[in-house]
């Protein structure tokens, strides 16, 4: 086997045609992970009746199964509700509507939230409850307090995991290439196959994702020195 330098770098310059796609499922599963996540948090940390013990099994049975799962799951199953519920209410809209890359981004997020919600949990769970306690004495209610006091502290004490979690939902995108969506590993096979050079393609697309990590991993730096300004008092 012999590198051919030159059609890896041709082969990066058109893996980056690919990259939109790549990051908007990472985005969007991040965005609606967080969001499920910090919901199934609050639920638990606060043990709302009968939604905790719907949570706790959500996040156990989710970190139990593989993410590939998760996916084909929701790409064979949602399709049969979807029909399902349009054949008894008589509505004209069908699951063949749907695009691939929409089945993608519904998994990926219920997948994160899962993750997710135990970065939240644990994040607000560091926060010192004298700070809740001095938040209600002023006449805080308690959305008040987790909005100003809690969730901020919370997601500077986060933010190292959160990192993680947005480069594992980074490089488990991939598995959108299950469901035909072009990604950048997609896009990798198909340049390949033009003259069967699958190292050399797979190779450039390695690179590639390790500098969008590399990338995340220097914004994510940049972002905890700003918190840390203002942890301690001092102006960004």
């Amino acid at each position: 086997m012999k590198l051919d330098p030159s059609f890896i770098w041709t082969a990066l310059v058109e893996l980056l045609s690919a990259v939109p796609t790549t990051l908007n499922v990472t985005m969007v599963s991040i965005l609606f992970g967080t969001l499920i996540g910090t919901i199934v948090a609050l639920i638990r940390i606060y043990r709302v009746p009968v939604l905790n013990p719907i949570a706790s099994a959500y996040v156990t049975v989710i970190r139990g199964t593989p993410m590939l799962t998760h996916l084909l799951l929701i790409y064979y199953g949602l399709p049969m509700l979807v029909n399902g519920l349009s054949d008894s209410f008589g509505w004209s809209f069908r699951a063949a509507s749907i695009p691939m890359i929409g089945f993608a981004y519904l998994s990926f997020s219920i997948t994160s939230g899962a993750y997710l919600s135990e970065v939240v949990r644990s994040g607000m769970l560091a926060v010192n409850r004298g700070q809740i306690e001095a938040a209600y004495a002023v006449g805080m209610t308690t959305p008040q307090a987790l909005r100003r006091i809690v969730l901020p502290q919370a997601f500077a004490v986060s933010l190292p995991n959160l990192t993680n979690a947005l480069i594992g939902a980074l490089h488990g995108s991939t598995l959108v290439f299950s469901l035909t969506v072009v990604d950048i590993n997609a896009k990798a096979q198909i340049v390949a196959s033009t003259n069967w050079k699958f190292f050399d393609a797979y190779l450039a697309a390695a690179i590639l994702y390790w500098g969008l990590t590399v990338l995340i991993e220097q914004l994510s730096g940049l972002l905890e020195k700003r918190i840390n300004v203002y942890n301690r008092g001092g102006v960004a």
